[in-house]
């Protein structure tokens, strides 16, 4: 199954937070994989590396 972590500030990172939620292929209803729910750190960390990578 195709398991998906996170892309933050450049990286490609696995999730922490131990939560998954399943992908739906939509053509076929089908669970095509999962993806992981960010822990809240994780969000902080995609969120401040946004910010740095937008200046004002």
């Amino acid at each position: 199954m195709n398991e998906l972590g996170h892309f933050i500030d450049g990286v490609r990172v696995a999730g922490t937070s131990g939560r998954h939620a399943d992908v739906f292929n939509p053509a076929t209803g089908q669970v095509s994989g999962r993806v992981a729910l960010a822990s809240s750190d994780e969000l902080q960390r995609a969120v401040d590396g946004a910010k740095a990578a937008q200046p004002k």
